[in-house]
């Protein structure tokens, strides 16, 4: 127990119920199909969880060295770790108190940039009709169209994230299902929001098409037709530091509970298992996920493809697991249950599992050996477990469709 009367971290987590994150991605292909089969699937997207904060952090010390060219993008980079690893021992609430300032922060700028995107479309700074964003004969083609969903897949990663929290909650297992909802609700709607205002304002629409965005300053184009030199700079900047401290923030938090549970679950090593007395947080985890982000991150800005393959590597450990999900929902249910529900539970399913194809197949190249190479470490960390009797199993879980016992924990 600590000082403040709370549980401590992670402790009588299996009391509890709580599904935990590495859990929910294995237990539906655990029971869909096979326990090795939840395991890979949940390797896979461990890929994800060890290399978005390193995206974050890249991609904001890129922005910021585009601002501040005196400061190298090493130094930011490692700044930003610094900064939230700090934040991160401090505890959940501390964390959760600097996100809810960055966010509102985000909204005022968000409002700015739709405010002025608005009065400058009435003024006719923008370009083609209001459906071209959406739909237009004369540039649709469906190589833009699948080549666009690898960068949708990479905007809306993250939202499984909050079920990392689960033992920060205390409403319950439906509450957490309930906020990834929301989270992917108000997501979507901000991002299509945006994405239509810019797209009619972006000088030069048939180049981008074209040519693609390779130094990611579309939107900041977009932002100076907009409303000059000024909104260019303040939503650069403010990208960069919502990239750098509040995305890559809760992306770390995230990282470092699911390394937590797992070394609890004893799928990696026990040292990753302690938390600290004083502030009730795995500390050994948060050290190791900030020295994986500088590294990766230190090591992808030295290359000139760093961001893409980085993005790359993330959407294609995504995907690879959503295709799984995807057989699992046709083996649970028509072969292994037998379901007349064709529609929901073979066509649906089959539809979602040949787009996803696409996109896998026509990823980039240097990312579908890594994440190959990363799936055959994965057999072989799944055979080690089998040689020393540590087999992935569910027992002692509850159902899926039963409700959880709610818990507090500190962090």
């Amino acid at each position: 127990m600590l000082g403040n009367g709370h549980v401590q971290f992670g402790e009588r987590a299996e009391e509890t119920g709580q599904l935990k994150g590495w859990y929910r991605a294995s237990v539906r292909l655990h029971r869909g199909i096979a326990a090795p089969v939840g395991f890979l699937a949940g390797w896979a997207i461990l890929l994800d969880y060890l290399l978005v904060p390193s995206l974050l952090y890249l991609v904001a010390s890129v922005a910021m060295h585009a601002t501040v060219p005196a400061v190298p993008v090493w130094a930011w980079l490692i700044a930003f770790v610094l900064f939230n690893s700090i934040v991160n021992v401090r505890g959940i609430k501390m964390t959760a108190r600097i996100t809810m300032v960055m966010l509102a922060a985000e909204a005022v700028v968000l409002v700015i940039f739709l405010v002025a995107a608005a009065i400058a479309l009435l003024e006719g700074k923008g370009h083609g009709s209001v459906w071209s964003p959406v739909f237009n004969p004369a540039t649709f083609t469906s190589t833009v169209v699948f080549g666009a969903v690898s960068v949708a897949v990479l905007s809306y990663l993250g939202f499984d994230g909050i079920s990392m929290l689960a033992e920060e909650n205390d409403g319950g297992a439906a509450q957490i299902g309930r906020a990834m909802y929301a989270a992917l609700a108000l997501a979507g709607l901000l991002f299509i929001a945006q994405t239509w205002a810019a797209s009619l304002l972006v000088p030069d629409p048939d180049g981008l098409l074209a040519d693609g965005d390779p130094n990611g300053v579309a939107f900041y184009d977009a932002a100076r037709v907009a409303g000059g030199a000024w909104l260019a700079t303040l939503t650069a900047v403010a990208t960069a530091i919502a990239w750098g401290v509040a995305n890559s923030m809760v992306a770390q938090v995230a990282t470092l509970r699911l390394l937590f549970a797992m070394a609890r679950d004893r799928q990696l090593p026990k040292f990753l298992r302690k938390v600290s007395v004083k502030h009730g947080v795995p500390a050994n985890a948060i050290m190791l996920t900030a020295l994986l982000s500088v590294v990766i991150g230190l090591y992808m800005a030295w290359r000139a493809d760093g961001i893409a393959l980085l993005s790359s590597l993330i959407n294609f450990g995504a995907l690879c697991a959503f295709l799984v999900l995807h057989v699992a929902v046709v083996w649970h249910y028509v072969v292994r249950n037998k379901s007349r529900n064709l529609w929901s539970h073979l066509l649906l399913p089959s539809a979602g599992f040949a787009v996803l194809m696409y996109v896998v197949i026509n990823a980039n190249v240097a990312a579908q050996r890594l994440a190959l190479i990363w799936l055959g470490a994965g057999v072989l960390v799944l055979a080690g477990l089998y040689a020393a009797g540590r087999r992935p199993t569910l027992s002692g879980m509850p159902s899926l469709s039963a409700p959880a016992p709610t818990s507090k924990y500190s962090a």
